[in-house]
C-alpha cells in the first residue's frame, strides 16, 4: 500500500472520529501541518489543540484513533525520505506562515528516512527556548540515526543570527556525544529557506 492510500484511508478514518465531511477545513489543516501520518504518532494534546479549529475534546478523540493506529504500525518504506534541503522545506514548508519561532528536530534513520517530528520550542515573534536535553531526548527514544534541525523566522527573513549559530554548534557536539549526527539545520522564510550545511555552517 503506498503512502498516498495511507494518507486517504486515515483522512477517511479522521473526518469518521470527528464526525466531519470529507472536505472538513480542520482535517485540511491538520493534514497540511502533519502530511504524513507517523508525524502524528508524537503529538500531545497541547501540539493539537494549536492547531485552529481542533477543541481539547476533538484533540482527544484524534489522540484515541493514533492509539488505536500505533498498534498496527506503519513500516519503514512507506517513510518519507530527506535527500536535500529542498525535500526538508517541502516537508516543513508550512513553517513560513507561522507567527511566532518553530524550533523542530526531525529524527532519521540510517536511510534519513523520517521517524518522527518533534516540536522542541514555540518562542514569541523572534525568539525560541531551545536546550540540547529537550532535542535529543525523543530522538534517543526513537533511536535515530541523525537529525535535521529546523526553525522559522517570522520576519520572512531567513538570515542566521549570532544565536542561531551558537545554538547550532551546541547542538553539533550534543549530537556527537550521543552519537546522532546533525546532518543540517534549516531556516525557513517566506518562500524560501537557508541551510548551514550549504553554507559551510555545518
Amino acid at each position: 500500500m503506498t503512502m498516498h492510500n495511507i494518507n486517504q484511508q486515515f483522512r477517511e478514518l479522521l473526518c469518521t472520529t470527528l464526525c466531519e465531511d470529507t472536505e472538513s477545513y480542520l482535517v485540511e489543516h491538520l493534514m497540511q501541518k502533519y502530511p504524513y501520518i507517523h508525524l502524528l504518532m508524537s503529538v500531545t494534546e497541547q501540539d493539537l489543540v494549536k492547531i485552529d479549529g481542533i477543541t481539547p475534546g476533538k484533540a482527544r478523540q484524534i489522540l484515541a484513533l493514533l492509539r488505536l493506529l500505533s498498534l498496527n504500525p506503519f513500516h519503514g518504506e512507506d517513510l518519507p525520505i530527506i535527500h536535500g534541503p529542498d525535500d526538508v522545506f517541502r516537508l516543513m514548508g508550512w513553517l513560513q506562515y507561522a507567527d511566532r519561532e518553530h524550533f523542530i528536530v526531525l529524527g532519521l534513520s540510517t536511510k534519513n528516512q523520517v521517524l518522527l517530528q518533534e516540536t522542541v520550542s514555540i518562542g514569541t515573534l523572534n525568539s525560541s527556548v531551545v536546550h540540547p536535553r529537550e532535542c535529543f531526548k525523543p530522538l534517543v527514544q526513537f533511536s535515530c540515526a541523525g537529525t535535521l534541525l529546523v526553525h522559522n523566522h517570522p520576519s520572512g527573513i531567513p538570515e542566521p543570527s549570532a544565536e542561531d549559530i551558537g545554538i547550532t554548534k551546541r547542538l553539533v557536539e550534543a549530537g556527537e556525544l550521543l552519537g546522532i549526527h546533525v546532518l543540517d539545520h534549516l531556516i525557513i522564510g517566506r518562500g524560501t529557506f537557508l541551510s548551514f550545511k550549504e553554507l559551510d555552517l555545518i
